[in-house]
């Protein structure tokens, strides 16, 4: 069997993650207990995913002419990463200040750099999108750029992810372009007005969507009246940053391979689950054998 294509149109950045007992509130001055810097940004993240998880990935996106993006470059490449076609602009790479409590959760503040230049894609870069099994995308890059991705691929029969995430406006001719939605409950929240309480709220935007909600799994949902919760993996969480990032581009390989949509949703928590085990957002992306190794069938 031939490896799934997923060509990945999004952000890189690099993670400044300091660790601390507790996330600071607005005001307070707090001593940490730990410091590293990693790659990430929600586009490169979820392209070595879907690399580490078995697919010819190929990463669209834009870096600075600064040292983080020398390593952001190396590091990407590294994972496996076809980074043909990865700009590299005049100026500061996207940056991410992430702070992580004992508990594994997070916040983070992210200032795009490099990422705000993908203001277009060239004919090279959409002719690897029309190439590509699916496509997938989140909204740290301009949305004009998103949309315009999503419309060649859906003219191409390239199946469109799209991990609205953070939450912008979402144009009516993206929402028209998009196969699969994924987001989470704060996501949900601003799309819809709704949260966990009626996932199906999100079919009035797209065909399908899945709406993650971390320790408390996922629902699947699609227009032909499927609605099923998947139940997450149970470990013990280090750091959440990337469980998105390494949960979508799995689900966007299960579905490339030909899974049905609510086994590949089963096989994504399983790449989450596996994410949070490890501190950074890049380094934590799992393996194959390991989500492999975590997937709980339905019974």
């Amino acid at each position: 069997m031939r490896q799934t294509r997923i060509v990945v149109v999004g952000s890189a950045n690099m993670d400044l993650v300091a660790i601390a007992p507790a996330l600071p509130r607005p005001g307070e001055t707090m001593l940490g207990a730990d410091f590293v810097t990693v790659p990430g940004g929600k586009g490169a993240n979820q392209a070595v995913a879907a690399a580490r998880a078995g697919a010819a990935s190929a990463f669209l996106g834009a870096i600075g002419s600064d040292s983080f993006g020398v390593t952001l470059r190396a590091r990407i490449a590294a994972a496996g990463v076809d980074i043909s076609q990865l700009r590299t602009t005049y100026g500061a790479s996207g940056v991410a200040l992430v702070m992580v409590n004992t508990e594994g959760e997070n916040a983070i503040l992210v200032t795009p750099g490099a990422n705000a230049s993908l203001t277009a894609l060239t004919e090279a870069e959409t002719a690897a999108v029309r190439e590509a099994d699916v496509l997938v995308a989140q909204l740290e890059i301009p949305v004009e750029t998103v949309t315009q991705a999503a419309v060649a691929a859906r003219a191409a029969g390239t199946r469109v992810v799209l991990n609205a995430a953070p939450a912008v406006p979402l144009p009516p001719e993206l929402l028209a372009n998009v196969d699969l939605l994924v987001v989470n409950e704060t996501e949900a929240q601003v799309y819809t007005g709704r949260g966990r309480e009626d996932p199906s709220a999100l079919l009035d935007l797209v065909p399908r969507a899945v709406l993650t909600l971390g320790a408390q799994g996922a629902w699947y949902c699609d227009r032909d009246g499927t609605a099923v919760h998947v139940p997450a993996v149970g470990v013990v969480t280090v750091d959440s940053t990337a469980a998105g990032d390494a949960f979508t581009a799995a689900l966007a390989v299960a579905w490339g391979e030909g899974r049905d949509l609510v086994d590949a949703v089963r096989w994504a928590a399983a790449a989450g689950a596996a994410c949070v085990r490890r501190l950074g957002a890049s380094v934590s992306l799992p393996q194959r054998a390991e989500i492999d190794e975590l997937y709980l069938p339905a019974s």
